[in-house]
């Protein structure tokens, strides 16, 4: 974890791909626990710190994740992602090239909790939630094609079940249809940037994460 963006209202930092947002089964110590101990040691804040989680990243993701540092922030932010105020883009690794350079990919997705995964449609069906996303072509390399995703909704599992549908499973991703994991249990998806107005200064924010340590993320090419 590293932090990218902080102020006294809300702390954005940089997820590995290993880390689990907030505490689950597993037991795993969760970000939320680790910024809030970086936030103790920081400030040399006594007793409790408070930290409101206001959106996750899945487990094998990596890349930026917001977390409310008091009780106003959070529910202002809350508000924020559930309106579509707060702009996030991700990229994506993919081994088939899109068959378009660009659109937008609109199905309807059933989540499956024993499975821990959703399945997409191309109408609407039961138990079944809308799922927008625009996607264009930004890269390529010898083998892999990176693709940038605006998110329009927050669905289960949304890019990774929409690009798999599309037939462009992201790397690394064997529960949508990758042929193999990649090596440290990662997907190979990033969430990459967000911009939006600051909910208390009003000020206009931008972030954006660091590409991964890896070779393959720093060998894309611009396509046209």
């Amino acid at each position: 974890m590293t932090v990218v963006y902080e102020d006294n209202h809300l702390i954005i930092v940089n997820k590995n791909s290993s880390e689990i947002v907030q505490g689950d089964k597993t037991g795993d110590k969760p970000l939320s626990e680790t910024v809030k101990e970086y936030i103790k040691e920081a400030y040399a804040k006594p007793g409790n710190v408070f930290l409101g989680v206001v959106h996750r990243l899945d487990r094998p993701v990596c890349g930026l994740v917001m977390f409310a540092r008091t009780g106003k922030a959070l529910a202002r932010l809350n508000d924020m992602f559930r309106t579509g105020e707060v702009h996030k883009t991700y990229w994506a690794i993919v081994g088939n090239e899109p068959p378009q350079k660009e659109g937008t990919l609109v199905n309807w997705l059933v989540r499956n909790e024993k499975q821990n995964k959703s399945y997409a449609y191309d109408r609407e069906v039961p138990n079944s939630k809308k799922a927008i996303l625009d996607y264009r072509l930004i890269g390529k390399s010898d083998n892999y094609f990176l693709i940038e995703v605006d998110l329009k909704t927050g669905r289960h599992h949304q890019i990774r079940c929409q690009l798999a549908k599309m037939g462009c499973p992201i790397k690394g991703d064997l529960k949508y249809g990758a042929k193999r994991s990649n090596r440290d249990g990662s997907i190979s998806l990033l969430a990459r940037s967000m911009e939006f107005i600051h909910p208390v200064s009003k000020k206009k924010i931008f972030v954006e994460a660091p590409l991964p340590d890896d070779s393959l993320w720093h060998s894309f090419t611009a396509v046209d």
